[in-house]
C-alpha cells in the first residue's frame, strides 16, 4: 500500500513539474479577467457549433471533430490543462475549415482563440492555476 502512495507522490510531483512548465504565467487582475473572458466565450462558441452539427445532420464520420472540439470547449472553459486543450481546439478548427466546404471563417476564428490561449495560458481563475500555479511558501 505504501509503494502505491509513494509512486503516486513521485509521478504527481514530476507531472506537475512538467505541466507546470507548459504555462507562461497566471495573469491575475484584469489581465486575468480577459483571459477569462477569452476562455468562456471560446468555450460557448465551441459548445453552440458542435451542437449545431448534432443537430442539423444524422451522425456521420465528419461530425467526431466537431463532437471533439466541442468536449475541449467544456475543459477550456474551467480551464483544465489549457495548453494542451488550446493547441487541440486550433487544429481541430483549422482541419474542420479545410475539410468543410462551408464558410471557413468560424473555425479558423475559433483556432486563432484556441492557439492564443494555449500561448498565453489560463490565469488565475482556473483550475490549472490551482493544480499547476507556482506555490507562495509563507515564513
Amino acid at each position: 500500500m505504501w509503494r502505491f502512495a509513494f509512486v503516486a507522490i513521485l509521478l504527481r510531483s514530476h507531472w506537475g513539474k512538467v505541466l507546470q512548465r507548459l504555462f507562461s504565467t497566471f495573469a491575475n487582475g484584469w489581465p486575468g479577467v480577459g483571459l477569462f473572458l477569452q476562455r468562456v466565450l471560446t468555450a460557448i462558441l465551441l459548445v453552440r457549433v458542435g451542437i449545431i452539427e448534432l443537430a442539423d445532420k444524422s451522425f456521420s464520420p465528419g461530425m467526431i471533430p466537431e463532437m471533439i472540439a466541442a468536449c475541449a470547449g467544456m475543459l477550456l472553459l474551467v480551464g483544465l490543462w489549457t495548453p494542451v486543450v488550446g493547441s487541440l481546439i486550433g487544429a481541430l478548427e483549422l482541419w474542420i475549415a479545410f475539410a468543410n466546404g462551408s464558410d471557413p471563417w468560424i473555425p479558423i476564428i475559433l483556432a486563432t482563440l484556441g492557439a492564443t490561449a494555449a500561448m498565453i495560458g489560463p490565469g488565475a481563475w482556473s483550475i490549472d492555476a490551482r493544480l499547476f500555479g507556482r506555490k507562495h511558501i509563507e515564513t
